[in-house]
C-alpha cells in the first residue's frame, strides 16, 4: 500500500500561480507522498508531450510512482458522431496514460442534472455507456492498462451503478475507482458503500466530508447531495466519514495497491493535503 495525492487536491495552488503543475510533483514528494496521481484538470495533457515526458521524469528524480491518470468523459450525447468523437478523444488519452507510464487510467463515463439522474435514465443509457468504455478498455490493454469509472458526477455516483456498469462492460482491465467520499453525494453510507465495491476497485481516493441534513442550511461554502442534503469538503480525518472504519475495511479486503488523497475543503490546499496525508498513514497503522 501506498499513500499519496492527486494533483486535483493542489489545484488551487495552481490556479492561484503559487506552483506550476509540474512542482506538484515535487511537491508531493517533498511532503510524504509516496505516488503522485495525475488529474491535469484544464491542461489538455494530448497537446502538451514535453509536460508528459517532464512529469514522468519529476517523479523518477523524486523517487515516487506516478499511480494513475484522471480525466473527465461524457458518454451521453446528442448524436452517434457526438458519441465517436468522445470515445477517440478518451482514446488519445490513453496513450498519454501510457506515456506516463501508469497502468491505471480513470476515465469518466457520464453526468446529467440532478433531475436527470433517474435509475431509469440510467438504464436507458447503460449499454452505450457500456460498449464506450468496453472499446476504450480493449483499446487500453495493448498497454496492460487498466481503466476504470469513478462514482462521479451523480448520474454514476450510487454503488451499484457502479457495479452494473463495471459488469455490463465485461473486461478484466475495467474496474472502478473507488472514492469513498462521493458516495455521500447519493446520499449512501460511505462504509457500506466501500465495502460493496470493494471487489472490483483498481484505485481508491481517500476524501472526506462534512455533512449536515437538508433541513439545516450551514451556509455559504456547502454544496447539495442528490437528496438535498448539505455537503463540504474536509481534511481526511476531520470530517464526518467514518474513517478508521472504512480503513480498516479497505485493510480487511486484501486492497494493497495505491491510496490517492483528494483535498477539497476550505483550508489551505497544501496544508489540507499535507494534514491528510499524514492521517491516512496514522489510521492505516492504527487499524
Amino acid at each position: 500500500m501506498k499513500v499519496g495525492l492527486s494533483t486535483y487536491s493542489l489545484s488551487r495552488a495552481v490556479a492561484d500561480g503559487e506552483m506550476t503543475f509540474l512542482d506538484t510533483v515535487k511537491w508531493i514528494a517533498d511532503n510524504g507522498g509516496e505516488h503522485v496521481e495525475i488529474s491535469s484538470g484544464k491542461i489538455n495533457l494530448t497537446e502538451e508531450p514535453a509536460l508528459v515526458e517532464a512529469i514522468r521524469k519529476q517523479a523518477d528524480v523524486s523517487g515516487i510512482d506516478v499511480s494513475d491518470y484522471a480525466i473527465g468523459a461524457q458518454f451521453v450525447q446528442p448524436d452517434e458522431a457526438s458519441y465517436e468523437a468522445e470515445i477517440a478523444r478518451v482514446m488519445k488519452h490513453v496513450d498519454v496514460a501510457h506515456a506516463l507510464g501508469v497502468k491505471l487510467m480513470r476515465h469518466d463515463v457520464a453526468s446529467r442534472p440532478i433531475p436527470e439522474a433517474t435509475l431509469v435514465n440510467f438504464i436507458a443509457d447503460l449499454p452505450k455507456l457500456a460498449e464506450a468504455c468496453r472499446r476504450i478498455a480493449d483499446y487500453a490493454a495493448q498497454y496492460g492498462i487498466t481503466t476504470s469509472v469513478e462514482n462521479h458526477g451523480y448520474y454514476i455516483q450510487h454503488s451499484d451503478r457502479v457495479q452494473a456498469l463495471v459488469h455490463a462492460v465485461g473486461r478484466d482491465n475495467y474496474r472502478t475507482t473507488l472514492d469513498i467520499g462521493n458516495f455521500m453525494c447519493a446520499d449512501e453510507d460511505s462504509v457500506v458503500a466501500t465495502r460493496k465495491n470493494l471487489p472490483i476497485a483498481s484505485m481508491v481516493h481517500i476524501k472526506d466530508f462534512y455533512l449536515r441534513p437538508f433541513h439545516q442550511n450551514p451556509g455559504e461554502g456547502w454544496f447539495r447531495t442528490a437528496g438535498g442534503n448539505y455537503l463540504r469538503g474536509a481534511i481526511v480525518g476531520q470530517g464526518d466519514i467514518d474513517i478508521r472504519t472504512v480503513l480498516k475495511a479497505i485493510k480487511d479486503s486484501g486492497y494493497d495497491g495505491y491510496l490517492s488523497i483528494e483535498f477539497e475543503g476550505k483550508e489551505s490546499c497544501t496544508y489540507g493535503s499535507k494534514v491528510g496525508m499524514e492521517n491516512v498513514r496514522r489510521l492505516w497503522d492504527e487499524v
